[in-house]
């Protein structure tokens, strides 16, 4: 690479005040205002791949648009019975009342067959929505909600159950992570400006990505909730690359460089790895694109532009903030100990208890603390920084060399250990929880219990048969398939539904099991491999829970090619920065045992239901088949973050001294308070998805915090200085051939030779 990162450095150092405040401030509020002024289109297009329930649903749509969408119930409840007249008059002016809203087909349970229970008790209407984006049927929802209110006012008991009624929320993981950070880089780096700086520019970094993407969202499909996993990866991301070159910064400043050597040092060699690291993470995520979702390609897009953003603002603005900063970035003064304490215990207590006065509170005691340090002299005194050693005094360097003193026993432990967390991945079976999973407070939930007691739990997951061909228009033949359908081992109930149509007719189908069980998945296979195509009818299985079953397919296929490109695509940017075919194999095959880990543990709790009481997940169920992908994509990128800044340091050392054996321990040593910090931001981060009601938040953070934890513990400390003791020199071998074939890039950078251990 060309010493661009040093001009680029020497530049943002000497000009400070015209890289912050000439360039990166007028940006900022240029793409700001131009996001607020032309707006966002979020839209969470919920497209569904080929296959019998997309034709099922444009089959329906072609007779009635309502029907080929979303499918919801209202269900009622009476202490009498539902044939009772008062009872009754409620539940037919609720649905005149919904049906007056407009856009909306519903039957009434009183002369549909199947649809009031045998005590006549409870009773069910079907809703019927024209398919949308998320946010449009929420609206309709609401209405619904509104029409049917005077109902509560009643002794009839009413629920909504299905996804009409569904509420997407995501907990607040940006405050949290934030926080969290906050603590950890204090107690990790004893300096308040050295902490600062990272949380800073991330957050700066966050608000012009956020942007952003709000107006690449006017070009194409980009769920709403993409702003929430910007923040997410934006945040974990900008904090490790700043971190990153904050403490390669103050490492030779120690050693005894100015301010701007050390600020062009840390970028030519630390930013070189924040570039090549971010590049990684872009490429796992844009590798989703392969799967050919829309809302998935939305998600993909959006979190690859916030990390592009985080490697532009690490490399460029941070160096201007560390050259206003300069040596002052380890002085503390007591009275800023004593404000971020009251900010940062306040923050926690606000977001646990949703309170923003218990937040602004906190704020304005560290305002006075701040302020105090006039008044009272002795919060002037900074607090003495904790001293640094030299890397090969620290308990990390210690520890690198018991293990590459036994690396083959270390090598074999871990790798077994990761194998074992694996194992529950052989058993993984990929679905979507139902509402029976949801909080009993919610109203999907209240819903599908009164529903499940009434009729069973397979109610609230109905198969919608489709029929064409000479069968529509004939009832005889129509009622015989609805007694086949009937029939057939794991169908509750069938009846045909009133059609308005002379090209298509429909059969409704309840199973006996509840919609994510895997008897329900099988149903719906039988019914399209065995019982259909001997019935002599033309007909396709559609409705949300067959379509589950044809998304979960569809990504279960698709997952295997999303690993083939990144696995390659990853491996063969590695082999470019490290010139060598073991290190970048290594990496990978290690990268997927942090991945196989988080799989085998999500498998674990919310498949076989093990401790899953704990984190209160109510029922066991399939995984939920959009997580193994974004796990992957998300997991490989942050590994390999991992992965180039430990590789890129041992690089630099073994280059330095051609001595493998300590190249590798002070290359662990050198980045593992580094990594372990930004490894317990993440995972802080991401915990806190399942502190959420979610079954779905749950399952991605608890994966996400696992593979995470995991990837910075086992793998870095662990697996790496094993595996690089076992090999040797061998570790950056790489053919002659090869290597005059590649391209030159130098992921090392120029670096000073350190002479003195750091004081």
């Amino acid at each position: 690479m060309p010493p661009m990162l040093s001009k680029l450095a020497r530049f943002s150092v000497r000009h400070p005040r015209f890289i912050v405040f000439g360039i990166w401030i007028p940006l900022a509020i240029v793409i700001v205002v131009a996001s607020s002024g032309i707006g966002t289109n979020y839209r969470t297009e919920m497209s569904m791949p080929s296959g019998d329930a997309s034709q099922a649903e444009a089959l329906l749509q072609s007779a009635n648009p309502n029907q080929g969408g979303f499918a919801s119930q209202l269900v009622f409840k009476s202490s009498k019975t539902v044939d009772d007249p008062a009872v009754k008059k409620i539940i037919e002016d609720a649905i005149t009342a919904v049906k007056a809203i407009g856009g909306i087909d519903t039957n009434n349970p009183f002369a549909t067959p199947g649809q009031i229970n045998q005590d006549r008790t409870v009773a069910f209407a079907q809703l019927n929505v024209a398919r949308g984006t998320q946010e449009e049927i929420e609206v309709i929802g609401k209405q619904i909600k509104s029409a049917t209110s005077f109902v509560q006012q009643s002794d009839v008991t009413i629920a909504y159950g299905g996804a009409i009624f569904e509420v997407f929320a995501l907990p607040e993981s940006e405050a949290l992570g934030i926080l969290a950070a906050i603590v950890i880089l204090v107690l990790a780096f004893g300096s308040i400006i050295a902490m600062g700086l990272p949380i800073g520019i991330a957050l700066i970094g966050l608000i012009i990505a956020a942007s952003i993407v709000g107006l690449v969202s006017n070009t194409m499909s980009i769920p709403d909730a993409a702003s929430s996993m910007v923040a997410m990866i934006g945040l974990g991301v900008g904090i490790d690359y700043a971190l990153f070159i904050v403490t390669r910064y103050r490492e030779a400043l120690h050693d005894g460089l100015s301010v701007e050597d050390s600020i062009v040092e840390a970028v030519d060699t630390s930013g070189r790895a924040v570039i090549f690291a971010g590049v990684t993470v872009i490429v796992a995520l844009l590798g989703l694109l392969t799967v050919g979702l829309s809302f998935v390609s939305g998600l993909a897009v959006g979190m690859a532009i916030a990390v592009a953003v985080m490697i532009v603002a690490a490399i460029s603005l941070l160096p201007a903030l560390l050259a206003m900063v300069g040596e002052r970035i380890d002085v503390t003064s007591r009275a800023a100990v004593v404000s971020l304490t009251a900010i940062v215990v306040s923050g926690f207590v606000a977001v646990f208890a949703k309170n923003l006065p218990i937040f602004l509170a906190g704020l304005a005691i560290g305002v006075v603390g701040q302020l105090s340090r006039f008044v009272v002299p002795a919060l002037r005194k900074p607090i003495p920084h904790r001293a640094q050693n030299d890397h090969q005094s620290t308990i990390w360097w210690r520890w690198s060399r018991v293990v590459q003193r036994k690396p083959w026993t270390s090598f074999l432990a871990a790798s077994l250990f990761l194998l074992l967390l694996a194992v529950p991945t052989l058993d993984i079976r990929l679905g979507f929880g139902d509402a029976g999973n949801q909080p009993e407070t919610t109203d999907v939930r209240k819903a599908y219990d009164l529903i499940s007691e009434g009729f069973g739990a397979g109610f609230n997951g109905p198969l919608f048969l489709v029929i064409t061909g000479d069968a529509v228009g004939n009832k005889e033949k129509i009622s015989a398939f609805a007694q086949t359908i009937s029939k057939t081992p794991g169908v509750e109930f069938a009846s045909p539904a009133p059609l308005q149509s002379d090209s298509v007719a429909l059969v409704v189908a309840y199973p006996t099991s509840a919609p994510q069980d895997e008897a329900t998945t099988d149903l719906v296979h039988t019914l399209r491999e065995e019982v259909i195509p001997s019935s002599g009818v033309t007909a396709k299985v559609g409705g949300f829970t067959a379509a589950s079953v044809d998304f979960s397919d569809y990504l279960a296929k698709k997952l295997p090619l999303l690993i083939g490109v990144v696995l390659l695509v990853s491996f063969l940017l590695l082999m470019l920065v490290f010139r060598s075919l073991l290190v970048p194999l290594k990496a990978v095959l290690m990268n997927m045992l942090s991945v196989g880990a988080a799989y085998g543990v999500i498998v674990a709790v919310f498949q076989w239901g093990w401790g899953a009481n704990l984190i209160g997940v109510g029922k066991a169920g399939p995984i939920e088949a959009w997580a193994p992908m974004f796990l992957f994509a998300i997991v490989f990128g942050l590994s390999m973050d991992y992965e180039v800044f430990l590789l890129s340091r041992m690089k630099e050392e073994f280059t330095r001294t051609g001595d493998n054996t300590t190249a590798v321990a002070d290359g662990v040593a050198a980045t593992a308070r580094v990594i372990t910090a930004a490894a317990l931001i993440m995972v802080c981060v991401f915990g806190a998805f399942v502190l959420g009601h979610d079954r779905q938040l749950k399952l991605f953070g608890l994966g996400m915090a696992v593979a995470v934890f995991v990837d910075a513990t086992i793998v870095r400390m662990v697996l790496v200085p094993a595996t690089m003791e076992l090999l040797g020199a061998k570790n950056w071998w790489i053919p002659a051939w090869l290597d005059k074939l590649l391209p030159r890039i130098d992921v090392e950078g120029s670096h000073h030779e350190r002479t003195s251990p750091i004081p």
